[in-house]
Order: structure tokens, then C-alpha cells, then sequence
């Protein structure tokens, strides 16, 4: 009792030191909302959604240079100059990186699947794109008949016959079934679909798959729906099943392009902000909404300089490529860029009508202790995340000026904004990786994730003007940001590190009095404080503010107060 009633004084006595308005990021932010929300109507996103949709897109192949062209164009429409045509000057400028690849390129072209005696296909591409493992190769132009051999551990690979088979499994994966056709099996069927793509209620749902291209040893394989893996099932509990299946893709020699446009800071030319957004995959949310949001970035903010409204201090990039590979070949080779990166920015999956497809927009953040202790609030999405150490901390004031952002948008258009802990997997993770500080814009759980029901039925306009809008606003403030925006940024960081430390204390208050270890709660306490004094830290590169020093002073101050009275549990 004496200790929550001591933590609830200090609440008191520190809230008037700490609760301060953050004023001039608000006047910033409101100034800039003011431009950008009129003017994002999210049309061109969506049009580039049903454009790119229409694709199984992989770098090289039909769909994924469509795309590049696509942006090309439309960059042209709203004023950016090839780079090899404009000159020095040039405020707007953007060029295609041409690359050879180290293996062909790979497309669908047709899939089937025939239970013997049935009419119909069991399943066909024209329904159920994704039915086609990546890479695949073709059966013969006629197709193949065979008997379908039930595959249910390893030790059936060993003792059945399956020369002249198909394999068939929903426990094994495609790389344990490789085996079987050391012994004979000519292709694979295969079943696996996560718990949180809830395959019995999308029964036709089909996650893609992909499988190692190997000139020498073409093979062909699909994935199954629940639906189709149920009728095969029981069409095995009467007898031998024969099925026949046609496969036709195309695999071929191509380039690997990467698309960049490029708005020229005035002041700070050689700083810069990078947002990216893979083309790759074969999904309308995945990734065509990322691709469509920042295309429609890129062009607003060619009209806004045009007209005069706005002007950039630092050069703000736009990168379009193969997911983590351009991204991270961008920032080894920044050594031959004009601009050093400052901050980067991951649009993945940023246009979910959550409605249909579950789950909810995430900010996820750059490595916070949140990421080696996840309580509380803190939850990491279905996709996942491994504990991380202290060592692997990344602080700095971009996790809370983004939410602050994005959830100012939030509340101007009744839109649910939440975060999560580092997971990695999509392109913030190469300039996490070169100390570039960087976050992805992202939804999950969604439940279409990688199945071929990821269309544009499931894209939102709204969604992604939003995304759109609140990405925009917080780039233009950092790439405008000088001393008076540190001096914000550094009130904006006190006041979330003080709500931070105040929520950890409560739970590990919980922890303690419930039995835990008090010297684990205090070193999380300790941790948190130690990645807010960096992150107030990292403001200064805007701006020496002389305020910093007093903050991370009260700051600590606060923590030891907090610290004393976990001790006195």
C-alpha cells in the first residue's frame, strides 16, 4: 500500500515537469496535414493496385517489369526527369537500375488438377492462382497421370513404392517430399496452411509456395486449399486414387530492375530519407498496395513543389525493387550515392480493408527493449518474433515521433493505429542492419496473407490514403527538421519515455508482488531508461537543444525513484 501511494505522489510531483505540449511538432505536423489530406485521394494507389494485382509478379518476369514501367511513366506524368537527361539541377529525377540476375526468372502460365472420373478440375489457376509452387516447372504440354501415394511421416518415404507417383502430404513439407522423388515420384501435392489463414473457413484459399530452381532436376509441385486436400483425403479412404495434372510455366533469362526517384533537398542535399516498397509477390496487399501508396507519395510531392507549397531540405528517395535484395544492394552501395541515408522507411502490406481482412495497421518499431521483454500492451503479431538481447537495441526517436504521427491521422480519421515489436522480414531490415535508423508501415494478422483470395476486393482506398498521408507528413517534418524540431522532438521523446517507464513499473510491480525475481525488474526498468537516453540522445543530429541535457537529467531522476520503491516491495 505505502508503495503505490508513494509511485502515485511521484506521478504527481514529476507530471508537471514531464507533460509538456509538444508544440511545434503539432504546428509542423497541423501545417503539413493541411497540404497532404486534401490532396492524397489515394486514386492513383488503387489504380496501381489493379494493375499490379493482375500479376504473379518475381524480379525479372512479366509482371514485376510491367510495374517498374508503370511507376516510369507515372513518375513522368507528375515531372521527374530520367536521370541521364536532366542536369545537375534537376529538383526531381529518377532512373531504372538494370542488374543481371544469377538465376532465370519464373512465371505461371496454367494449372489443373483432376481427381480420376470428376468433370471438373479439382483445382485450376483461373480460380486459385497461387496453386503453382514458384519455380515449378512444366509437365508435359499434355499433362501427367498418375497414382497418388499418401505421404504421412518420413518412414513412408522409405517403405512405400513411389516410382511413377505422386506425392501427396499435409504434414510433411516440399523439402522432406524432395526424398520421394530421389525414389522414383515424378511431382508433389502438398497441404500447409497456418492456423491464423483460417483454412476451414477459406476453404479455397491457397498460400503460395516456392521451391529451389535446379536447371538440371525440373520438378513440378502444388499447394493445396483445405477444400481440395479434404476431397483427396477422402477419395484415398475408398481405394487407389489416380489424378491428372498440367502444369505449364515459363522459366527464362532476365535483368532485375530496381526503380529509384529522387526529390533533391535544397539545403541538405546529401541527407536524405529513403522509403521503399517491394513489387515482388503475387498479392494485391501484398505488396501492389505499398507500390501503389508510394507511387502516389512520390507524385504529390512532385505537385507540391511545383506549385510552390513546399520545399524539402534534405532529398527524399523513393525505392521500388526486389524485397531486402534492392534495398539492401541501395544501402551497401551508398558509398556511390549522393545522399547518405538519414532515416528509412519499409510500405508493406499498407492498404487492408481490416474489415475483411482482420487484424489492424502496425508501426512495426526499431529494435526497444519491447523486443526482449514482450508484456504488457507490447504483443508481437502472427508472423513473429525471436526474443532479442540488449546488444541488439536500436534507440533512437524515430519509434515514437512515427506513432505520434501516425496517430494524429489516426484521430482525424477515426483509424486504429498499433505497434509491434521487431519481427524483421521486409525491407526496413537492411537499414537496421547498416545502423540507419528504420520502421515498417505494415497490417497483420491478415488473413488473406500470401493466398491467391489477397485481391482487390480486400484493398482500401481509405487505408491507404491514410498510410499515404501520415507518411508523407512525417517525412516532410524530418526533412525540414532543425533546431526547433529537436527541441520538440526532445519534449515529444521525455514525455513518452516518462509514460514508458510509469506502464513498465506497473507490471513489473505485478511481477514482484506476485513472486518475481525484483533485480529482472529493475535491470528492465534500468534498459528501457538506458534506450530513452539515446534515443533523446538522437535528436541532436537536428540541432544542439539545450533542453536535452535537463530531460535525460529528470528522466533519470524519475527512474531512480521508481527503482527505489520496486526495491522496497
Amino acid at each position: 500500500m505505502n508503495t503505490t501511494i508513494s509511485f502515485k505522489i511521484l506521478i504527481l510531483l514529476l507530471s508537471a515537469v514531464f507533460i509538456s505540449n509538444t508544440g511545434q511538432a503539432q504546428l509542423e505536423s497541423r501545417a503539413y496535414f493541411e497540404q497532404v489530406r486534401p490532396r492524397f485521394e489515394g486514386k492513383l494507389a488503387y489504380e496501381t493496385v489493379a494493375l499490379l494485382e493482375q500479376y504473379w509478379r518475381i524480379a525479372g518476369n512479366t509482371g514485376f517489369d510491367t510495374a517498374v514501367y508503370f511507376i516510369a511513366a507515372e513518375l513522368e506524368k507528375a515531372g521527374y526527369e530520367l536521370e541521364n537527361n536532366a542536369n545537375s539541377s534537376s529538383p526531381l529525377t529518377y532512373k531504372i537500375e538494370k542488374r543481371p540476375m544469377n538465376r532465370p526468372t519464373w512465371e505461371p502460365v496454367q494449372a489443373a488438377l483432376w481427381l480420376e472420373g470428376e468433370p471438373s478440375p479439382l483445382l485450376e489457376s483461373e480460380s486459385n492462382r497461387n496453386m503453382t509452387y514458384m519455380y515449378s516447372s512444366s509437365t508435359p504440354a499434355e499433362g501427367v497421370e498418375a497414382e497418388v501415394v499418401y505421404i504421412q511421416n518420413q518412414s513412408d518415404l522409405k517403405d512405400l513404392n513411389l516410382v511413377g507417383k505422386i506425392l501427396f502430404s499435409d504434414s510433411l513439407g516440399y523439402r522432406s517430399l524432395q526424398k520421394g522423388l530421389e525414389s522414383g515420384a515424378i511431382g508433389i501435392l502438398t497441404y500447409d496452411m497456418p492456423a491464423y489463414l483460417k483454412p476451414e473457413i477459406n476453404q479455397n484459399s491457397i498460400q503460395f509456395r516456392g521451391l529451389r530452381y535446379d536447371p538440371g532436376r525440373p520438378i513440378w509441385a502444388l499447394a493445396l486449399s483445405w477444400q481440395a486436400k479434404e476431397k483427396i483425403k477422402k477419395a484415398l479412404t475408398k481405394g487407389p486414387l489416380r489424378v491428372k495434372v498440367n502444369v505449364q510455366t515459363k522459366i527464362y533469362d532476365s535483368e532485375e530492375l530496381t526503380i529509384l526517384a529522387q526529390v533533391k533537398g535544397g539545403k541538405h542535399p546529401k541527407e536524405s530519407l529513403v522509403f521503399s516498397a517491394h513489387i515482388q509477390e503475387p498479392g494485391a496487399n501484398d505488396n501492389a498496395s505499398g507500390v501503389g501508396v508510394q507511387l502516389e507519395m512520390a507524385k504529390l510531392t512532385a505537385e507540391l513543389l511545383h506549385s510552390g507549397e513546399l520545399e524539402l531540405d534534405r532529398t527524399l528517395t523513393f525505392l521500388w525493387g526486389d524485397e531486402i535484395v534492392s534495398t539492401r544492394r541501395y544501402v551497401e552501395e551508398r558509398g556511390n550515392r549522393e545522399a547518405d541515408m538519414l532515416w528509412g522507411i519499409s510500405l508493406d502490406m499498407v492498404g487492408e480493408n481490416t474489415e475483411l481482412t482482420g487484424g489492424s495497421f502496425l508501426i512495426e518499431k526499431m529494435p526497444d527493449p519491447s523486443a526482449i521483454w514482450t508484456r504488457g500492451k507490447d504483443q508481437h503479431s502472427e508472423w513473429g518474433g525471436r526474443p532479442l538481447s540488449v546488444e541488439e537495441m536500436k534507440p533512437h526517436y524515430l519509434n515514437d515521433f512515427i506513432l505520434h504521427v501516425f496517430q494524429e491521422q489516426g484521430k482525424f480519421a477515426n483509424w486504429e493505429v498499433n505497434t509491434n515489436p521487431f519481427e524483421g522480414g521486409s525491407d526496413h531490415t537492411p537499414f537496421l542492419a547498416a545502423n540507419i535508423p528504420g520502421l515498417l508501415l505494415w497490417h497483420f494478422t491478415d488473413q488473406f496473407y500470401h493466398t491467391d483470395q489477397d485481391r482487390l476486393d480486400k484493398v482500401s482506398v481509405e487505408t491507404m490514403k491514410n498510410v499515404g498521408t501520415a507518411a508523407l507528413v512525417a517525412a516532410y517534418i524530418l526533412l525540414n527538421g532543425d533546431q526547433e524540431t529537436a527541441c520538440s522532438l526532445g519534449e515529444l521523446i521525455s514525455e513518452s519515455a516518462m509514460q514508458r517507464l510509469e506502464t513498465e513499473f506497473l507490471l513489473s510491480q505485478s511481477v514482484i508482488q506476485e513472486g518475481g525475481e525484483t533485480d529482472q525488474e529493475v535491470l528492465i526498468l534500468k534498459t528501457w531508461l538506458d534506450w530513452y537516453l539515446s534515443s533523446l540522445e538522437s535528436v541532436k543530429h537536428l540541432g544542439d537543444c539545450e533542453s536535452i541535457e535537463d530531460q535525460k537529467s529528470k528522466l533519470i531522476y524519475f527512474a531512480t525513484e521508481l527503482v527505489s520503491n520496486l526495491e522496497k516491495i
